[in-house]
């Protein structure tokens, strides 16, 4: 996936997200749990979290994406399972930091996650949560949902490092035109970002990453400003209004919701006809080149689309 430096993407509420920003007030930094990694750096790959001290994650997703892993101390299956989102987490070149949570310390956030079982891990995202799954899941499961969580902080311009003290491992160097798209998205020049990306592609047509790059891009660009409750209640109000179903579609791939936003748009390719079945079509298109087309939710889009037309 084509890497998006912090950008001008509109901070909104996550569909499904939990606000605990009342949880707390601000307050020293969160303590480092057991056996949490040093790294010889000022931030650790694992802190421990409290009632108190939640609002500082919160804060700090705002940079760099952060797993909670919600643990019982009377349940040490729970406490086996942290360690090893630790280990994949320090894999990760300081990615994500792992953030754990004792609900029996804890009734403040017991009482606003009403999770019903630990273990539960939740991504944390430009101060919002977003679950992932309950349960111990084996360590090569955690690691796909962790890298497919970092590739949605990627599209929302959430790129920042822990700092461990070391290095961050060394990126292939871009070719001139993917450095000029690169360093257009930062200083906020979509259109900058985008003939670049452009003028790549005109050199090499099969370029795949400059074409992932101006589908990301595009999607950005129609996205800026846009009021997500807004968008939803146009949606609502007329299932069948192509536009405002692209413009929710857009907000859900750019929120994570891929499946959610390839379905809307299926869903009126199969009762539509004509010009507007049409729009539906093209646009569901762009958006698994937006996702990937080696991304298994492409992949059965593709297959939707297809028993849609036919």
């Amino acid at each position: 996936m084509t890497v998006m430096s912090e950008q001008p993407v509109p901070n909104r509420a996550v569909r499904g997200a939990v606000d605990l920003t009342q949880i707390g007030a601000a307050s020293p930094q969160p303590g480092v749990a057991p056996g949490a990694s040093s790294g010889g750096g000022r931030d650790q790959v694992h802190v421990q979290a409290s009632d108190a001290t939640f609002n500082d994650v919160i804060t700090r997703s705002v940079r760099v994406p952060a797993v909670l892993v919600v643990v019982s101390t009377r349940l040490p299956e729970s406490i086996v399972f942290l360690g090893s989102v630790v280990e994949i987490a320090k894999g990760l070149g300081g990615r994500v930091q792992v953030v754990s949570v004792d609900v029996d310390a804890n009734p403040g956030l017991l009482r606003a996650l009403q999770l019903p079982s630990v273990p539960v891990t939740i991504g944390v995202l430009q101060g919002q949560l977003l679950p992932m799954f309950a349960g111990a899941l084996p360590a090569e499961q955690v690691k796909a949902v962790l890298d497919e969580f970092l590739s949605v902080a990627v599209q929302q311009g959430v790129t920042g490092r822990l700092d461990l003290g070391a290095p961050a491992p060394e990126e292939a160097e871009l070719s001139p035109l993917h450095q000029e798209a690169f360093e257009a998205i930062e200083r906020g020049d979509l259109d900058g970002a985008a003939a670049a990306y452009q003028a790549a592609l005109a050199q090499n047509a099969g370029d795949t990453d400059a074409r992932l790059g101006l589908a990301q891009v595009g999607l950005m660009q129609r996205t800026v400003g846009v009021d997500l409750a807004a968008a939803r209640a146009a949606a609502a109000a007329d299932p069948d209004d192509v536009d405002a179903a692209i413009v929710v579609a857009d907000l859900d791939v750019l929120g994570g919701h891929v499946e959610d936003a390839f379905g809307r748009l299926i869903d009126l390719v199969r009762r539509l006809s004509g010009p507007e079945r049409e729009k539906a079509r093209t646009h569901v298109i762009a958006l698994f080149d937006v996702v990937g087309s080696h991304d298994d939710r492409v992949k059965k889009g593709r297959t939707a689309l297809m028993s849609a037309l036919f």
